[in-house]
């Protein structure tokens, strides 16, 4: 037994801890958990838990439903707001095949491969993200559009209302479980929220992200509103995004920063750069999984919709943020184009291959987007090699099918059950008629 495996289980006796719950993440994103005895922890932590694979979405077919979770003892936690009396911990697992093996359709193992990939460059990849987020009154009806807790804006200070206890309460408990929160403010549009978690390595942040969302719907709950992450729940506000800064780490130095080049960028930086450029069409299915993500994109506020990279420009799809002066360990690239939604594991491990891609392939990055993208005209864009990304979740299916990339990324299983998941979300989608056409059509015709 190592020191960490004896470290929790000494922590689960001192603490008087009941229930421990273990977290396991669908292919789509979606969080699992089953709850265990603490006197069946230290077993757990030998054999695992198993479960019916088949059952969970992508994990297996039925002819090979055995699968076991397999606790991490790195990610033990208490969950504060379950309160002393009932002591609950959690801890997330990796999902792996009887023999022992890592199972292929794991989003936590598919993550860990490209993290695997960058380590055999010299690379260590950090993530910093702001994830942005909705709060509504409670009581809202399927096919109605939601009613926002405020009418606030971005930045505004409010000192009554919920959302400014909302996220005291939530941020609390983040920093309780050890998950550094950096800012948090009021969005732009009403009942929106952004919280930025301090960077991370990107396992450890895709972990946090995964508890920041049952965080935040916990604490929404104790305040009797909603909280959601869809991309675009309404229609005349901007969305939510999860807007991340991504550095390489070669040992303790930045591989990003080169303090002679004119952006204080690297070659690597550079190269970096142009492989999430070149392959963001092909990993949009994943970056912006739901037909809702793609009305998001299309609002030319705030969410990128064009192929292009720029300093300060936050019509561009990679941002490039003003370095501070002699904190070269600072230097990082923003993308912007990830929503709240996105499964992290699958997300961050398709924009890092993507990024290794361009570093192996050494791509020439395209000139600079110094203009606001929106505005200029689709000759122009062209004239630039800016590329649209896709325009709707179909399109970005049908661009991902063709992506080397991401099946190699991903792994077979992954890639065709996702893409398969995809195909139907969209069929349902596009047979559906939606308020738009009722509102606009069925008066005159």
């Amino acid at each position: 037994m190592d020191k960490q495996t004896e470290f929790v289980l000494r922590g689960v006796e001192e603490r008087d801890i009941r229930f421990v719950r273990l977290w396991f993440t669908d292919v789509l994103g979606f969080l699992k958990s089953v709850a265990i005895a603490p006197a069946e922890l230290e077993g757990a932590f030998a054999e695992g838990i198993g479960f019916d694979g088949s059952a969970i979405e992508g994990l297996a077919r039925v002819h090979e439903s055995d699968m076991v979770a397999q606790p991490d003892p790195t990610t033990f936690q208490v969950l504060p707001w379950r309160g002393s009396e009932s002591g609950t911990a959690r801890i997330f697992c990796d999902v792996k095949l009887p023999d022992g093996s890592p199972s292929y359709a794991d989003p936590r193992y598919v993550l860990k491969r490209a993290l695997r990939k960058a380590g055999d460059l010299g690379f260590t990849f950090y993530t910093h993200p702001e994830i942005e987020f909705f709060l509504m009154k409670e009581g809202f009806a399927p096919g109605v559009e939601p009613t926002p807790v405020d009418q606030s804006g971005f930045f505004d200070h409010t000192v009554t209302g919920p959302d400014s206890d909302f996220r005291r309460d939530a941020i609390t408990y983040l920093e309780q479980m050890g998950i550094s929160v950096e800012f948090s403010h009021h969005e732009g549009a009403p009942g929106q929220q952004e919280i930025d978690l301090r960077y991370a390595d990107a396992l450890s942040m895709a972990d946090n992200i995964q508890t920041f969302r049952v965080v935040i719907r916990e604490v929404a709950r104790g305040h009797g509103i909603h909280a959601t992450f869809m991309p675009k729940p309404l229609s005349n506000y901007p969305g939510s995004g999860m807007h991340t800064h991504m550095s390489l780490f070669a040992g303790d130095e930045n591989a990003f920063y080169d303090a002679a080049d004119e952006y204080h960028m690297s070659t690597i930086a550079k190269q970096f750069t142009a492989g999430v450029l070149r392959h963001s069409r092909e990993i949009s299915a994943v970056t912006n999984q739901f037909v809702n993500s793609y009305k998001r994109l299309a609002g030319y506020t705030e969410a990128p919709s064009f192929v292009s990279w720029g300093r300060n420009n936050r019509s561009a799809l990679i941002r490039i943020p003003g370095y501070k002066p002699h904190k070269g360990s600072s230097a990082r690239i923003e993308v912007r184009s990830i929503d709240s939604a996105a499964n992290p594991y699958l997300a961050y491990a398709l924009v890092l291959r993507a990024g290794l891609a361009g570093i192996e392939g050494e791509y020439e990055l395209p000139p600079e987007a110094e203009d606001d993208v929106w505005a200029l005209t689709e000759r122009e864009r062209r004239s630039l090699g800016i590329e649209a990304l896709p325009r709707n979740l179909d399109e970005a299916i049908r661009v991902m099918e063709q992506s080397e990339l991401a099946v190699d990324t991903l792994g077979e299983h992954v890639f065709e059950y996702f893409l398969a998941n995809k195909r139907n979300e969209f069929e349902d989608y596009r047979s559906r008629v939606t308020p738009f056409e009722l509102e606009r059509l069925l008066p005159v015709l």
